[in-house]
């Protein structure tokens, strides 16, 4: 099983993607967790990562494409994976299809999770990340039980010095213009699966999930690898 989830900023790839992850046994690879690591190491391609992101910008397709080549090798990933935040432009998909294809893979489904741009800002605005295990809350719609520390883990919650609202629409004028095209991309070719993301988390699921079981099926019987 392998998965691409696409949607604007906020609009909750990531949960869905640990979601997904539990069910089906497979690596749920956050690119943007990716990302965070590589900074907080302070040496290597870290500190270039990090000029594009304060600024709300996208790491150069080379770069993003280098450290997820990295990610997709180790051995969790030989029965799937799910990426979260790749690709994030065209010639990024394609790069990814040209590497699967050498191995006679693809990707399999690509999934839209739709919001509106406001939702999206307020989602960001309001967000809080678990400093310890990287767990994802909401002010609003999703607060952890315990006031500043993560359900799971007990580590402290913090907003990430990117998600102002000020970073977030230009992180969303950037989205429009250089990653949403992706979602152009994966419809060409019938791997594109559109779900309403404003809603419950749960229900989310539910919707992305009937398309798996669809996908796990066809496994079964052949009729896709």
């Amino acid at each position: 099983m392998r998965l691409v989830l696409l949607g604007l900023p906020g609009a909750g790839k990531g949960t869905q993607g640990e979601q997904i992850a539990e069910k089906y046994g497979i690596p749920h690879i956050s690119t943007g967790r990716i990302i965070r690591e590589a900074i907080a190491s302070g040496d290597g391609v870290g500190p270039l990562v990090d000029s594009y992101i304060t600024k709300g910008e996208l790491i150069p397709d080379e770069l993003a494409i280098q450290m997820v080549y990295e990610r997709l090798s180790k051995p969790d990933c030989k029965e799937g994976w799910i990426l979260d935040g790749f690709p994030r432009t065209v010639p990024q998909a394609i790069a990814l299809d040209q590497r699967l294809v050498q191995s006679g893979l693809d990707v399999q489904m690509a999934f839209d999770i739709r919001i509106s741009q406001g939702e999206a800002i307020d989602r960001i605005a309001k967000r809080r990340m678990c400093s310890n295990c990287g767990a994802v809350y909401h002010l609003k719609h999703y607060r952890a039980k315990g006031k500043g520390v993560c359900d799971s883990c007990g580590g402290d919650l913090y907003r990430r010095s990117d998600d102002t609202e000020e970073t977030a629409r230009k992180r969303l004028t950037v989205y429009m213009m250089q990653t949403h095209p992706v979602v152009h991309y994966y419809s060409l070719d019938g791997r594109l699966y559109s779900v309403d993301g404003v809603r419950p988390i749960d229900d989310v699921f539910a919707d992305i999930d009937h398309y798996l079981q669809r996908l796990t099926k066809s496994n079964s019987v052949g009729e896709a690898q």
